[in-house]
């Protein structure tokens, strides 16, 4: 039996991924086995369960939903995300990302749904039927996933954990710790590994060490080497040498601020059969308000591209003559995103120079600079009420009324629309945010010859280029 969003792979093949341990399969579905009541993800290194005994999910909130607890083992609450949620642009993904950003724990299902421009009922309904579960039930999964890592890495009061991740009370966050892991949160910290315990435990004053997981091979260079060139002061900084740089910057989110760390050089692992399951890149936020710990690191993960499908993504591009040895010289390369979409398309449109001196004139300072990181950068509605002329002032007032949404539930079509109706917006720049705003995976920058067989990985494509020196953006 199985949920009704298989993503068009039939059991066979299911159980035959579950069979050879192929991480390839993580966060694309997971399986349960009725015997134990315990649901895992397909590289699971446990004996592999009677194919009698399976049953087939799309996603660890549909397994909970069905009385399955995560197996201790193999954590199948913390893999990637699946990477077709950053393709589809229906609103199924849609509500997707927005849940992942914490929409339904600020504003509820009425506000994911008013942001979808669709009733209550009717996002409840799509979301069932392709995920096997409801906006509730994915974001109570999201809650308890980020309270596991919480208790278990960190020495946060057990209280303050609660909160920060997203649940109303304790009591709450009490049961929903015993159905989803079958023990109580003191139990599941007494059980945490030692060795990973007393390495990256913190007191809220250290901030939260955190482990940023990614499918497959992660290729950091190119992304940090990005992220180094186009650092704004104030608000960014990146140092270290290539290979184990750390990038720093500022965030605003719903509740406070915060500064993350995050380093380039990536942690793997290895289970089952030699699979190459992925890794992670190591982090620490430090926040003014834990609630927004849940949003921070989706934002990040955005940011670094981390719910990517670099098998599926190298697969396709490989078959490409032109594109062949260059993904085979950059296997696991990314598509960043960023952690702040509407600073993002400031940036797009004005430049790095330009871009530095608004912050040092209106961004909002730190209550407590950090080193070199002293502001947030400027939101739009400041921008647009200190300098309302031209094409910045129409792309700020854009954003400031809502004419131009880019949060992660955005219609990509509209959006891109909107903004080349803005005066002096040129179809190159709206290319670029339509790519790292909203992380659209399938992006051809206008009066480029793309070749259709690229799609749905078009970005990915143009960044090979790009790192082979064969194409500039600018």
């Amino acid at each position: 039996m199985t949920d009704q969003g298989t993503q068009g792979t039939d059991e066979d093949t299911r159980y035959e991924a579950v069979r050879s341990r192929d991480a390839r399969f993580d966060g694309v579905f997971f399986f349960a086995v009725e015997t134990t009541g315990i649901y895992c993800r397909p590289s699971c290194p446990a004996v592999t369960p009677k194919r009698a005994n399976v049953r087939f999910f799309t996603t660890a909130a549909a397994a909970q939903g069905s009385g399955f607890r995560a197996c201790r083992r193999c954590r199948p609450d913390a893999v990637p995300g699946s990477a077709e949620w950053n393709v589809r642009a229906d609103v199924v993904g849609r509500a997707v990302r927005l849940i992942a950003d914490g929409v339904v724990d600020r504003e509820g299902v009425a506000g994911l749904a008013g942001r979808l421009g669709y009733s209550a009922r009717q996002v409840q309904r799509q979301l069932t039927a392709e995920l096997g579960a409801g906006p509730v039930a994915l974001a109570r999964a999201q809650r308890a996933h980020t309270a596991r890592v919480l208790v278990q890495t960190t020495g946060l009061p057990i209280t303050e954990i609660a909160f920060a991740s997203g649940f109303a009370s304790v009591r709450q966050f009490n049961d929903t710790i015993r159905a989803v892991y079958a023990s109580t949160p003191s139990r599941l910290r007494a059980a945490a590994p030692k060795h990973g315990r007393g390495r990256r435990t913190a007191t809220p004053n250290a901030g939260i060490p955190l482990r940023l997981a990614h499918r497959g091979p992660y290729l950091a260079g190119p992304v940090f080497d990005l992220l180094e060139h186009e650092a704004v002061p104030g608000i960014e900084e990146v140092s270290g040498p290539p290979g184990a740089r750390t990038y720093r910057r500022t965030l605003r989110l719903p509740y406070g601020t915060g500064i993350v760390a995050v380093d380039e050089r990536p942690g793997t692992t290895r289970t089952g059969l030699g699979a190459h399951p992925g890794g992670w890149l190591d982090a620490r936020l430090h926040l003014t308000d834990p609630r927004d710990l849940t949003t921070a690191v989706q934002r990040l993960r955005r940011l670094f591209d981390l719910d990517a499908d670099p098998y599926a993504v190298d697969e396709r591009l490989a078959a490409d003559p032109r594109l062949a040895p260059l993904v085979a010289a950059r296997p696991g390369l990314r598509s960043p995103g960023t952690a702040d979409p509407e600073e993002l398309a400031v940036r797009a449109l004005t430049g790095r120079t330009e871009a530095e001196r608004l912050v040092r004139r209106y961004g909002k300072a730190l209550d407590a600079p950090c080193g070199s990181l002293t502001h947030l950068f400027p939101e739009p509605a400041v921008l647009a009420g200190a300098e309302p002329g031209g094409t910045l002032g129409a792309l700020t007032a854009a954003l400031a009324d809502h004419a131009v949404r880019l949060d992660p539930g955005a219609d990509r079509d509209d959006a891109q629309d909107a903004l080349l109706a803005l005066p002096g917006l040129d179809a190159r720049t709206v290319a670029e945010i339509r790519t790292r705003a909203l992380g659209d995976p399938d992006v051809a920058p206008p009066g480029l010859d793309v070749p259709d067989s690229w799609r749905p990985w078009r970005s990915y494509a143009l960044n090979h280029l790009r790192a082979a020196g064969e194409w500039e953006s600018r």
